[in-house]
């Protein structure tokens, strides 16, 4: 049976932040300014088990779940990732199983996610510009040579690979091109994204938002005009666009063009509470109940309870929200 919030919107699609922990600081996720040396991460006995993991996903799948998402912080951060992606496996051999991740590990784990039964990862790469890089990746450790080995790497094993790139106002509007004709050598579909208010800590300011529009126009000013992708599902968050050769590129306008009347997506944090929204203010607890014994039944009616109230639609309500409004980290529950 179908499950829909107050706006019925069906829940297909759970991003599982299995660990709040990343190799990077990038300005717009982790400032390092608030993310520092001292900065307190969740203990291991915080985390949601594997186990834990799994049992939230059977009790979803009858109320129509089609999609999980491994997120972070950076999720092969996680030991025996593949451990977790092998049991998730088992739970539905059409379940669309996919990762976010930086990419500067896949290289050394591609192929055992594959074998493990993952179907694709999403690698976030905002720049090729080494100082670039570096300035919004906040780390040195790191190079972009690392995330496309990586990115090779996972298409070297057969894993579908996309690549995201958030574009921020005179810092990489200048990557677009260079981002855009990697992945096409790479048959890679590139999406943009807005630079997005999630969070607190990333001082993010409406000036600093370079528009999907205006990026579209700038990959055009090479590829030529983009044709909108037949085909596309509502519930998917990017507008897909395809170039005269068949390469894709996508936009993610969560700013300027609100898509939260299709939103499909639930939000599992590293602690065990599900966010109905990426802007939420406050999580339900599933980890209390799993640790007390619920039940599938238990679980399935707690989630019927939170997403049949949901009434989220955040972007749209943007320019009316208070600015003092706290929100939930990206780097707590994914992007």
């Amino acid at each position: 049976m179908t499950l829909l919030d107050l706006r019925a919107r069906p829940l297909r699609d759970l991003r599982i932040s299995i660990t709040d922990r990343c190799n990077f600081r990038c300005t717009y996720c982790m400032p390092r300014e608030h993310f520092g040396k001292d900065h307190a991460f969740l203990p291991r006995e915080a985390l949601l088990s594997y186990e834990e993991i799994v049992t939230v996903v059977k009790a979803l799948l009858p109320l129509g779940l089609e999609k999980v998402r491994l997120t972070g912080g950076e999720p092969l951060l996680r030991s025996d990732i593949a451990v977790l992606v092998k049991m998730l496996r088992t739970c539905g051999p059409n379940l669309d199983l996919a990762m976010t991740t930086n990419g500067a590990l896949l290289k050394a784990n591609a192929a055992m996610l594959a074998k493990a039964g993952l179907n694709r990862v999403t690698v976030s790469l905002d720049a090729l510009d080494p100082s670039i890089f570096a300035q919004m990746a906040d780390t040195t450790a790191f190079t972009p040579d690392d995330i496309l080995e990586g990115m090779d790497a996972a298409l070297g094993v057969g894993l579908g690979v996309k690549v995201n790139t958030v574009v921020r106002k005179a810092v990489n509007e200048d990557e677009v091109l260079a981002l855009a004709n990697a992945c096409t050598e790479r048959r890679i579909p590139l999406r943009f994204i807005e630079f997005m208010d999630v969070g607190n800590t990333n001082a993010w300011t409406l000036d600093e938002v370079v528009s999907g529009r205006q990026i579209r126009e700038t990959v055009e000013t090479v590829y030529g005009p983009l044709q909108p992708e037949e085909g596309q599902n509502q519930h998917d968050v990017a507008r897909r666009y395809r170039t005269s050769t068949g390469q894709l590129f996508g936009f993610i306008n969560s700013v300027t063009q609100p898509f939260c009347g299709d939103c499909s997506r639930a939000r599992l944090s590293a602690d065990g509470s599900m966010y109905t929204c990426l802007f939420s203010s406050q999580g339900h607890d599933l980890k209390a109940m799993l640790r007390m014994g619920a039940t599938n039944l238990n679980l399935q009616e707690a989630i019927r309870t939170i997403w049949g109230g949901r009434d989220d639609q955040y972007s749209v309500e943007r320019q009316h929200a208070s600015s003092d409004r706290d929100k939930v980290e990206m780097s707590f529950i994914g992007g």
